[in-house]
């Protein structure tokens, strides 16, 4: 066994396998020849930090679990629908989510707010942040049993230590007793310490209704809605002037 292959064997070992990629293509491609030591160690330690950054890239978007697997460039500011493009690019460096600000998208069935949000988080992850997608009704029926096995502190500080919360479908149905308490401890533990983004079908102004209790309901339109950045989506779905063209 040459010097090589041992060096190789070694940096397997120790999970190492950016370094090991980067090292075999330079003996590959002869290049090795034209680097200096240090540029040499340099391009090394570059391949393995840029390896470990991509699986830790990938270990977020896949727990993140987004109802849509896409990307902010893939966002269509061409469709009429009421999108501020500077305020969607303002979002994109997810300095809001540093300064644990919240975002309120609302609007039509179709119109794309899921497909936005999903983007979103996508580029939350792409900045090492941890977020969790959660179906609103999903998300509160699995709390309901937790209260009763004593796994709901748990479950709870799972989701306070996301660094974004997306919470889509909010208010499809109104809330029960159970589901309004378990959201006002979600929006309080988070209020100022995390971010979140709500997707609603229903106007601000229902919130109230749907969320049913009065006193709580202030209390969660409270810790959400005043400060929080809205994107109030308008037009056709999306879904169906796609079809029309033909996409």
């Amino acid at each position: 066994m040459n010097n090589n292959q041992a060096t190789i064997q070694k940096l397997e070992r120790m999970g190492l396998h950016g370094m090991v990629r980067a090292f075999k293509q330079t003996m590959e491609t002869g290049i090795k020849h034209s680097f200096t030591a240090d540029e040499l160690m340099s391009h090394l330690v570059d391949a393995q930090w840029d390896d470990r950054n991509n699986r830790r890239i990938e270990r977020l978007l896949k727990a993140a679990k987004f109802r849509y697997q896409v990307s902010f460039q893939e966002i269509d500011f061409s469709i009429a629908r009421n999108i501020d493009k500077n305020q969607m690019l303002r979002f994109s460096d997810c300095s809001w989510i540093s300064k644990h600000q919240d975002i309120i998208l609302t609007g039509p069935t179709g119109c794309g707010k899921s497909f936005i949000a999903s983007a979103l988080g996508n580029q939350a992850c792409l900045y090492g942040l941890k977020v969790g997608y959660y179906p609103c009704s999903k998300l509160l029926a699995h709390l309901k049993p937790a209260k009763a096995d004593c796994s709901y502190p748990k479950e709870l500080n799972r989701i306070q230590k996301q660094d974004l919360i997306i919470l889509d479908d909010f208010g499809l149905e109104v809330f029960d007793v159970h589901s309004r308490v378990a959201l006002l401890e979600i929006f309080e533990d988070r209020h100022g310490r995390r971010s979140s983004i709500v997707v609603s079908q229903l106007p601000i102004s229902k919130w109230h209704e749907v969320i049913g209790d009065p006193t709580i309901a202030d209390a969660i339109c409270d810790r959400i809605i005043h400060t929080a950045h809205r994107v109030e989506l308008k037009g056709e779905s999306v879904r169906k002037l796609y079809s029309v063209k033909g996409m």
